[in-house]
């Protein structure tokens, strides 16, 4: 489906026509600036092949983000879609980041997968949705883009939800007593106007 070629291009700016399959895990590492604040990127690229899946199980822990391609030429791979983000689902939380990328984008008239198809799945899924090519270097950094300022808002989110869950307190130091010493007050004769 080109998931190494999004990486390769995105990271080394670089495509490779040749198709190797990923062996279990790789990963890229790229750093980038979205509104000032300078984000470290650590984008790991897992093998799609079923026998792969135990494998790439574990490493969606601790993720930020998830990136779920397809080639729009294959509408069989467009079906295994629903398949990966379920399974996702079983691993991360619900407020992790999801893209959804339809890949291979630069043939129009090879595409098999509509682009409203897709939309709606993106959508069944609260994912956001880009088509993209690797090969032409179409929409790659701006899908790249889109999951990391997602990623970063659902965190601030987070940060913000569990800073208000925190119940205020005051803090209270001790006072040493205070002896206050006062006239007695003494009344004579009622008060006035009063026939006592």
């Amino acid at each position: 489906v080109g998931k190494s070629s999004l990486l390769l291009r995105y990271t080394d700016n670089d495509f490779s026509g040749t198709y190797i399959s990923t062996i279990g895990v790789d990963f890229k590492v790229k750093t980038v600036t979205i509104d000032g604040l300078r984000v470290k990127l650590q984008i790991w690229d897992t093998a799609g092949q079923d026998r792969f899946r135990t494998i790439t199980s574990t490493y969606y822990r601790g993720a930020h983000g998830i990136i779920i391609v397809y080639d729009v030429n294959d509408v069989r791979t467009f079906c295994n879609v629903e398949r990966w983000t379920e399974e996702a689902n079983m691993y991360v939380d619900e407020t992790i980041a999801r893209i959804l990328v339809g890949n291979k984008n630069e043939c129009p008239e090879l595409k098999t997968v509509a682009t409203q198809d897709a939309q709606r799945l993106a959508a069944k899924y609260s994912c956001l949705f880009i088509e993209t090519s690797a090969k032409s270097d179409e929409n790659v950094d701006q899908m790249f883009d889109m999951i990391t300022r997602e990623a970063l808002r659902l965190k601030m989110l987070a940060a913000n939800q569990q800073r208000d869950a925190q119940p205020s307190s005051v803090k209270l130091r001790p006072v040493s007593e205070v002896c206050v010493k006062s006239k007695p007050k003494c009344c004579i004769g009622g008060r006035s106007g009063s026939n006592s």
